[in-house]
């Protein structure tokens, strides 16, 4: 549970609760700060090796998107001599809006020459020792990922893993010196079959691996890279607000969670309450209302100057639980805090390594007044919020060598504004 979901006691009334969560706000001036932004156009962490021009189309009608944000992502603590930068990218479209693929995320990574060694280093060096393959659930994800494969021993000690081990498989039948001896007749000693125990271990590393998409080549192979355009040749950007200002969100005590709902309907029951209307209209009205929309609002609004949300691996501060992204993500605790479900019932997995996927950075309503404030159309961006999750493991796209950038597509959860409204 969060931090701003505990209870304030002995707390005085006009101290802030100050969450884990880093917000940023957009600037015209840069104040120094040279890569997170709104809007213009990306930079890569090479400019002379830039993406595919593939990973920023848009799925819908495959023209090149827009930079809605770029965020210098670097966690030295975390990820030593990762140089880390995210990009979401939207159409630009009206008949794309509110379709699958028309805003997409991009992880940016380079990975300095010391960093890989010493990452290869622990598995180098490590004694290659037959090992009995545990249960997928309790295999680690080391394991997992360049996970120890069975050897012939794998039986695990199993007495009737072969006939030569069954002190009740028939003897084979053998040559007598006695030429006019009369052997006894032996039946045959039928071939010895693998157990299902055996089976079953042969295939659990496939099968698992298989499950997991790890460990395994492209079934096809990946499609060249399609040269970045010229500046002159991509759609028209939105204006430059810099994230130069970033400070940990600091929010006003709560007040009690039943006065907000009181007050609403002592206002709508008026006169009409001696009759018994005010208590039904309550509990259709507390029925009815989105709690986690309401949350999401009621969070934001302390401090609605916030661009983006930041908390790596942490909790995204959901705008609905009842669409598509909410229904993946949203998990109620006994607390009813807006929890981030497994890998397995929450985001993808990684389609690059196959690991599972956390929570990052989120953009909020305020990045779309400052990114079209110059529009004249007002017909703009309709999200209620942009959440982007990533690799757990960081991992680095294939074929990059160390001091090489390399960009993999990373997942964007797009909750879209409700076109009607019922809270």
């Amino acid at each position: 549970m969060a931090p701003y979901d505990s209870d304030s006691s002995g707390a005085e009334d006009n101290d802030f609760q100050e969450t884990n969560v880093l917000l940023g706000y957009a600037s015209e001036d840069a104040q120094g700060e040279e890569i997170s932004r709104l809007g213009g156009q990306p930079t890569w962490l090479d400019p002379s090796k830039p993406p595919s021009a593939a990973l920023a189309r848009c799925k819908v009608c495959k023209d090149l998107m827009v930079l809605l944000l770029q965020l210098n992502a670097e966690l030295p603590d975390r990820y030593p001599g990762h140089e880390r930068r995210l990009y979401v990218f939207a159409c630009r479209r009206k008949s794309c809006r509110r379709k699958e693929g028309s805003i997409r995320a991009i992880r940016g990574l380079r990975v300095s020459p010391d960093a890989v060694a010493a990452a290869k280093e622990p598995q180098e060096t490590k004694p290659k020792e037959a090992s009995v393959i545990p249960k997928a659930s309790t295999l680690g994800l080391g394991e997992a990922l360049f996970g120890a494969k069975p050897t012939s021993s794998s039986s695990g000690g199993n007495p009737f893993a072969s006939a030569s081990t069954n002190p009740f498989a028939p003897k084979p039948i053998t040559t007598s010196t006695n030429p006019f001896a009369v052997p006894a007749p032996t039946p045959a000693a039928p071939e010895p079959k693998p157990t299902p125990v055996e089976v079953e271990e042969e295939k659990l590393p496939k099968s698992f691996a298989e499950t997991l998409s790890l460990n395994l080549p492209p079934a096809t192979p990946a499609p060249p890279p399609e040269p970045w355009p010229t500046d002159s040749s991509l759609p028209k950007s939105y204006p430059v607000r810099w994230i130069a200002e970033a400070d940990y969100e600091q929010l006003d005590p709560e007040p009690a969670p039943i006065s907000q709902k009181t007050q609403i309907m002592d206002i709508d029951s008026g006169e009409g309450s001696s009759s018994g209307g005010g208590k039904e209209d309550k509990e259709v009205f507390e029925s009815s209302m989105d709690t986690v929309f309401q949350k999401f609002a009621d969070r934001v609004g302390q401090n609605p100057e916030q661009v983006i949300r930041y908390e790596f691996a942490g909790q995204p501060l959901l705008y609905s639980k009842s669409d598509a992204v909410g229904k993946m993500l949203y998990a109620k605790d006994g607390e009813g805090e807006a929890k981030v479900k497994g890998a397995k019932g929450g985001m993808p997995r990684c389609g690059n390594c196959g690991a599972g996927r956390v929570f990052e950075v989120q953009m909020t309503p305020q990045a779309i007044q400052e990114l079209e404030g110059e529009e004249e159309d007002l017909d703009g961006m309709d999200w209620g919020t942009v959440i982007v999750g990533v690799c757990e493991r960081d991992c680095q796209e294939r074929g990059v060598e160390g001091g090489e950038g390399g960009y993999l597509e990373e997942w964007a959860g797009v909750q879209w504004e409700e076109l009607s409204v019922k809270r």
